[in-house]
């Protein structure tokens, strides 16, 4: 795929270069126009044809990346071809100028917004940031060929990359080494709800159903104590029982939905509906920082926000959301506790997942904010969890990658559909789904 976009983008920009300062050479020879014609529509409507990945957002966004490569290296091109232009032919000849400054325009015009519109209508790693940057720097002479430099190589990295996973799992498609003897249930942190329109999980479970498994959500409350969540799960894990026809489930949990399934595991007797239990980044041992938080903040704003929290979810069908139960059960006291009181069951598989930032920069809002409130009540974190807090079970998993970008608390469960130098997150949950399937789970 890198070999194909760097070609891509030099023929493109081959052509839309000769393209855009070809006015005196039609004017010599008037009939290469139709060629020339030709040749450009080709340019801006053929490039999704290159690409012969399956995602139909991949191809766009590659064939978007050819465009502004070629826009990019036109526009230097065009630059320099009519600045020497303009001293051979003004004042004397001012009109052959302004008529090939004018069909340079509206070449690298065409050129540049359909590119434009093609990576941030179909690319995932430019994110809103990078977007906006884009839009206000655009006006912005020489800025705006820097800030186009760096969507261009965002969006060649995302097509590579992309379809290197592609081809992975077309290598490994029958083998369905995610296909585990029992479903999946993925079960959610604090202030989410499962939804059909922002998935909590990111890509991990699209990645997971292609190597084989079979996922289910907990669609519990966004906001409940943890014994009221874990009442929730215990019915939602009944319900894919009866549905499936299956034993036992497998649960991934993320952040405060660790808690949530140890407590229906051991108090209200899934031990023996349930195959393994993976906690990822869940706060076992509680955040000191929560403590302060609830000690600083005057109780009268704790109200107004829990209030305001309670009634908008409720107007989303949500009726029992309950933002200070929840809270108060993230507390280091609260899960000190707590730990002590749920046993690890014997018959059921138990692991822990953690990660850690390097450095507030690294964490998308509002996790750049909590790290360095986190870190100096509980030192490593993932912008919310201690490291400490972290380990529990059979196994202990902490993911540090090379480097310092860190993985933060949304980071490992791909909220941000970010993909991170040195840590794949979708192939850490293949390997981790395979390693259960191994184990006969």
């Amino acid at each position: 795929m890198k070999f194909k976009l760097i070609f891509t983008s030099l023929i493109y920009s081959i052509i839309v270069g000769f393209i855009a300062n070809a006015y005196c050479f039609i004017n010599e020879f008037p009939k290469t126009i139709y060629i020339i014609i030709i040749a450009f529509f080709l340019v801006i409507s053929s490039g999704v044809f290159f690409c012969n990945t399956a995602d139909n957002k991949i191809r766009f966004c590659f064939n978007g990346t050819a465009l502004l490569s070629a826009f990019y290296v036109s526009v230097i091109v065009s630059v320099i071809y009519h600045t020497v232009l303009a001293f051979k032919t003004i004042p004397n000849d001012y009109k052959t100028f302004l008529w090939s400054a004018l069909l340079c325009f509206v070449v690298n015009f065409i050129v540049f917004w359909e590119g434009i519109i093609c990576v941030y209508l179909s690319s995932t790693q430019l994110g809103i940031k990078l977007r906006v940057i884009g839009a206000i720097c655009g006006f912005i002479p020489i800025v705006n060929l820097f800030v186009l430099f760096l969507i261009i190589k965002t969006t060649s990295k995302e097509c590579v990359f992309e379809a290197k996973k592609e081809v992975i799992n077309k290598k490994r498609k029958n083998e369905k080494i995610c296909k585990t003897k029992y479903p999946i249930l993925m079960v959610h942190g604090v202030f989410f709800r499962d939804t059909r329109f922002f998935n909590y999980w990111g890509r991990i479970p699209k990645e997971l159903k292609t190597n084989g498994a079979t996922i289910f959500y907990g669609n519990h409350a966004s906001a409940a104590s943890v014994a009221d969540s874990a009442e929730e799960l215990k019915n939602r894990i009944e319900e894919i029982l009866k549905e499936t026809g299956a034993e036992k489930v497998n649960i991934i949990a993320h952040s405060k939905g660790g808690l949530d399934c140890r407590y229906a595991i051991s108090k209200l007797g899934m031990a023996d509906k349930v195959a393994s239990l993976t906690t990822v980044n869940t706060p076992h041992r509680g955040c000191l920082f929560a403590d302060y938080l609830l000690n600083v903040i005057p109780s009268d704003i704790k109200n107004n926000v829990a209030n305001t929290y309670n009634k908008t979810l409720k107007k989303f069908g949500e009726e029992n959301a309950d933002f200070l139960a929840a809270v108060n059960n993230l507390t280091d006291e609260f899960c000190q506790k707590l730990d002590k009181e749920l046993a690890t069951p014997e018959n059921v598989y138990c692991q822990s997942i953690g990660s850690v930032m390097t450095a507030s920069k690294n964490g998308q809002f509002p996790l750049n904010f909590s790290y360095l409130l986190a870190k100096y009540f509980d030192g490593e974190n993932d912008g919310l969890v201690s490291e400490k807090s972290f380990k529990w079970g059979e196994k202990y998993t902490l993911l540090r990658p090379v480097g310092k970008r860190g993985i933060s608390h949304g980071d490992v469960i791909d909220l941000n559909r970010e993909n991170i130098d040195e840590f794949d997150v979708r192939e850490f949950y293949v390997n981790l789904v395979n390693e259960l399937k191994n184990k006969g789970l």
